[in-house]
């Protein structure tokens, strides 16, 4: 599920609850955020099940240890950079 963006402007596990619920997150999930979010870490700390991450520490372990995978369009983003299709290298030394 890809989301706009997922800030918390104070540490609040029921927000969190709050937004999960409304999301209808009702098993383990990973969420994946574009930069650090100290606020959205610590308000999901204490929920069994979820786990958050910064896009730049995202695995393929992580990933599929949850069953419901939230994102920020942002960290999608940066996702496909980090792990897109590369184009073909061009060159010399190119296969034929």
């Amino acid at each position: 599920m890809i989301l706009e963006a997922l800030k918390l402007d104070e540490i609040k596990t029921k927000e969190m609850v709050r937004i999960l619920t409304a999301l209808k997150v009702d098993s383990s999930a990973l969420v994946v955020t574009s930069e650090p979010e100290a606020n959205v870490v610590k308000s999901a700390r204490n929920l069994a099940g979820i786990k958050t991450l910064p896009v730049n520490l995202l695995n393929v372990v992580d990933i599929l240890s949850s069953k419901m995978l939230l994102m920020e369009v942002a960290a999608a983003r940066k996702a496909e950079q980090l792990w897109g299709e590369k184009p073909p290298e061009r060159g010399n030394n190119a296969a034929i």
